[in-house]
């Protein structure tokens, strides 16, 4: 005897439809607050009619948030839109600059520099600080004493000379590895001890949080921020000073890695070295190829010595020497090193193309900067022999010290997202 089919189960009833989600009115306001201010920052002082049309706001809605925010200490009016207009909609209002400081540092082998800037971005002052030349910074002539109280000191001044208490965030750049975990730096055999100091040094002295990053990596923030890279998602610093690195935008985030190293590539095993690189050395790595010394040793080689590249040491020397050779300062064998230099470079870069294809590689440090156009150029032709993968090369352009625009870059984010969302 068959079996009757055992019937179906009854299907289970559709759930009901979710409500679609729209933001409560306190969340809207605060989204629109934050729009604002973030248009202030980048336009500078607007009127209320001219916010109306960027934000799409109806001009209620507008003349609320202006409330909200001069309540709040973030907005103020500064001025009026013109002699012939007159009522609310001709005031100008500012973001209230001085509601908060912060300040960049960048810690070199020869010394310091900081810069201060306002809320709105407007710089503060700055000063360099050199140091000695001893195992901890610590010797004689206009560098001496302790480089870490000199440093905080120096900050100190400034602050009082610019008439500001107190910091919101600094920025610390300084060169090596920075541990994701635990945001210390890491101790390189060519690090002078002092700078692992700073950061501690000025939260206990300053009262302020600290925000410590590789050097190369601001300088890429810098790129992005304000100079060749701005408006690229992605692409890669090549950085070319004393010691050669990268810093590592990808779609628009900068990349650190699993031990913070992602750009290390002074370690990165080349052609044309009499070695290989160790865990702790980078002789025989891309260093021997493009750094100061091996950019000092191929000049001596094309007969290159321009009399203040002789009298130059280090990334200073390598700095001049290729700047006299681009203005035509440094003899008959300025163009031979110049396009030796440039096939040196894009062995770099063509490694970091195929790795991590940016389409775009921006020549930084003192010997990128001093190359310019003309390097970049020569490097970009060189490599498009290398690389099936189309690469712009380009110059940086951000001017004064990459480090300090991309630590105040770093330092006023942090500063607006704490007060430009409202608690």
């Amino acid at each position: 005897m068959t079996t009757p089919p055992r019937p179906a189960p009854p299907a289970a009833p559709a759930p009901p439809p979710r409500p679609a989600r729209t933001a409560s009115p306190r969340t809207a306001r605060a989204i629109n607050d934050r729009i604002a201010l973030e248009l202030l920052v980048e336009h500078g002082p607007l009127t209320a009619g001219r916010l109306k049309e960027l934000t799409g706001l109806s001009r209620p809605s507008v003349a609320d948030l202006l409330r909200r925010l001069a309540d709040d200490g973030l907005v103020r009016i500064v001025g009026q839109a013109g002699e012939a207009r007159r009522g609310p909609n001709a005031r100008l209002y500012g973001l209230v600059a001085d509601r908060a400081h912060v300040a960049a540092v960048d810690l070199r082998a020869d010394g310091a520099s900081f810069a201060l800037a306002d809320l709105a971005g407007g710089t503060a002052g700055g000063a360099e600080i050199p140091v000695g030349d001893g195992a901890d910074g610590a010797d004689a002539g206009d560098g001496g004493g302790d480089p870490v109280e000199r440093t905080v000191t120096a900050l100190r001044d400034a602050l009082g000379e610019n008439g500001v208490t107190t910091l919101h965030t600094v920025a610390v750049g300084a060169p090596g590895m920075i541990d994701p975990a635990t945001g210390a730096l890491g101790r390189g055999t060519t690090l002078p001890a002092w700078h692992a100091r700073v950061p501690a040094a000025i939260r206990e002295r300053l009262g302020a949080p600290v925000v410590l990053e590789n050097e190369v990596n601001l300088a890429g923030i810098a790129e992005h921020r304000l100079g060749a890279a701005r408006g690229r998602d992605t692409f890669v610093l090549l950085w070319l000073g004393h010691g050669v690195g990268a810093a590592v935008i990808l779609d628009g985030a900068l990349r650190r890695g699993a031990s913070g190293g992602t750009g290390e590539v002074g370690f990165l095993p080349v052609p044309g070295t009499a070695g290989l690189p160790s865990a702790t050395v980078c002789d025989g790595g891309f260093h021997s190829l493009a750094g100061a010394e091996a950019v000092c040793a191929l000049a001596r080689g094309h007969g290159l010595r321009p009399p203040r590249y002789a009298s130059a040491h280090g990334v200073h020397a390598a700095e001049a020497v290729v700047r006299a050779a681009v203005a035509g300062e440094a003899g008959a064998g300025a163009e031979a090193f110049l396009d030796a230099l440039a096939e040196r470079v894009a062995v770099g870069a063509a490694a970091v193309a195929s790795v991590l294809d940016p389409g775009c590689v921006v020549l930084g440090g003192e010997v990128g900067r001093a190359g310019g156009q003309p390097l970049a150029e020569r490097v970009a032709g060189r490599l498009a022999g290398m690389s099936p993968l189309a690469t712009e090369v380009l110059c940086g352009t951000v001017e004064g010290s990459p480090v300090l625009g991309g630590g105040l870059v770093t330092a006023l984010d942090a500063a607006r997202r704490e007060l430009f969302t409202p608690r």
